[in-house]
């Protein structure tokens, strides 16, 4: 097996680091985060991401796992290093590429020994070129390397049984010693004839865009049916279920909802959208799912606004659920930012309860009022809005909820409550592609 450096210890870097070394291998984990590898070193996790704490400790105690800052000597130790860092949305919605080109020049400082270079983060097609030519111009002359896309296919919340049970690893290069190196790396999903597709950088570069891009569109469009499901009252849930059935579709991914958020979605679309412009190639198909999500928001927000009448002024709702999914303390373009911002533009109050994302969303809210359970969140609340498909709020007590409210008005966006119960207890109700306002 191999010594490794992750670079970077966000989402990508941390569950790629425990994941490789639960694989045998050795691993360093570096970040110029100094909080963030205290926190390492001291077994705490700086995310939420189930089951990853105890893939960390095991390999820790086995020392197969470390965590430093000296990211230089991470790179000059290592045989493979994996670029795991973030690449934001930029201001025209390009990726911000700056940390992965800033890595690309201290790995050309400090190679020392021929190595393999890694891009594990999300990048635009082309961008293994430019990493090369970095480093090409940094590093000494007489020192060789060579260079491997292997994107991430991780679902937050999911992300630890994606690593090491994957549905394929993509390996992108021209060199067959690096592919051969590659396979030792990922040595028991190869024993265990896990698909790895072996192909050129700008290939995998694109299966990376390609495959989350359509996944968005698969989510836009099930939200547009949804929507028209609502105007000639038709059931989505059956209509969702029915196509799923059929081989050529899947049942994954046709869940109505609010809109898709996140680290991925919204970000990769609208940089595989950049770059189409910049190659006058048009895709009018991911523009449309940009448009839809956006809209999907935006729908959510009339849908409260007319259940109360279009009175929230000095009215208090309570917001359940305020990550982009389920299992992720994750709010990066979650549509409960949008409807808290409405309700607050509104003159309403919002009071907010989440398992986990609390702390992630005072950073944009700071001042509204955070509940440690759904009930004290709803009580004397004048609407109740359900953002996230959270267990709890699945099976929330409809007596319960009746009882602490002061008006039984309830938005279920993620469409987990029982209509049937609604109806029977007197809820003004709405959701999404299932019934019209009651």
């Amino acid at each position: 097996m191999k010594n490794i450096t992750v670079i970077g210890t966000g989402y990508v870097g941390l569950v790629s680091g425990a994941g490789l070394s639960d694989f045998g291998n050795q691993v360093v984990c570096a970040d110029i985060d100094e909080s963030k590898i205290s926190l390492l070193q001291t077994g705490k996790i700086p995310i939420f991401e189930p089951g990853l704490k105890e893939v960390v400790d095991r390999n820790v105690k086995s020392n197969r796992l470390s965590f430093t800052v000296d990211v230089s000597k991470a790179i000059r130790d290592s045989e493979v290093i994996f670029i795991g860092v973030g690449t934001p949305e930029g201001k025209n919605g390009e990726a911000d590429l700056s940390a992965v080109f800033s890595v690309a020049e201290m790995i050309g400082k400090n190679l020392n020994s021929y190595k393999i270079i890694c891009t594990k983060s999300t990048v635009p097609i082309g961008t293994g070129a430019k990493i090369i030519s970095l480093i090409n111009k940094f590093k000494k002359k007489d020192v060789e390397f060579d260079y491997v896309s292997n994107p991430e296919f991780l679902r937050e919340g999911a992300a630890v049984q994606d690593f090491l049970i994957p549905n394929r690893i993509v390996l992108g290069t021209n060199s067959q010693k690096a592919f051969q190196i590659m396979q030792d790396v990922y040595r028991p999903l190869f024993i265990n004839d896990t698909p790895i597709v072996f192909t050129n950088v700008p290939t995998a570069e694109m299966i990376k865009y390609a495959s989350n891009a359509f996944l968005a569109l698969k989510i836009s469009y099930i939200n547009e049916i949804a929507n028209v499901c609502e105007a000639v009252g038709a059931d989505v849930h059956i209509v969702a279920k029915a196509m799923g059935n059929d081989g050529r579709i899947s049942p994954k991914f046709l869940h109505p909802g609010p809109g898709f958020g996140g680290s991925c979605f919204p970000k990769d679309t609208k940089a595989l959208l950049s770059l189409s412009k910049e190659l006058n190639e048009p895709m009018n198909t991911v523009a449309a799912a940009i448009v839809t999500n956006n809209r999907q928001k935006e729908r959510m927000i009339d849908k409260l606004f007319n259940l109360m009448g279009n009175a929230i002024k000095g009215k208090t709702i309570a917001v359940l659920g305020l990550s982009f999914k389920q299992m992720t303390d994750d709010v990066r373009e979650s549509a409960s930012i949008e409807m808290i911002q409405s309700i607050i533009e509104k003159n309403g109050t919002v009071k907010a309860y989440d398992p986990v994302a609390i702390q992630n969303i005072k950073k944009h809210f700071p001042d509204i009022e955070y509940s440690t359970s759904w009930q004290t969140a709803v009580k004397d609340t004048d609407a109740v809005v359900i953002m996230t498909e959270w267990h709890e709020f699945r099976g929330l007590d409809l007596v319960e909820l009746k009882q602490l409210v002061k008006t039984p008005i309830i938005l279920d966006t993620r469409n987990v409550l029982s209509i049937k119960d609604l109806t029977s207890l007197g809820f003004k109700f709405d959701n999404v592609g299932r019934k019209a306002v009651k």
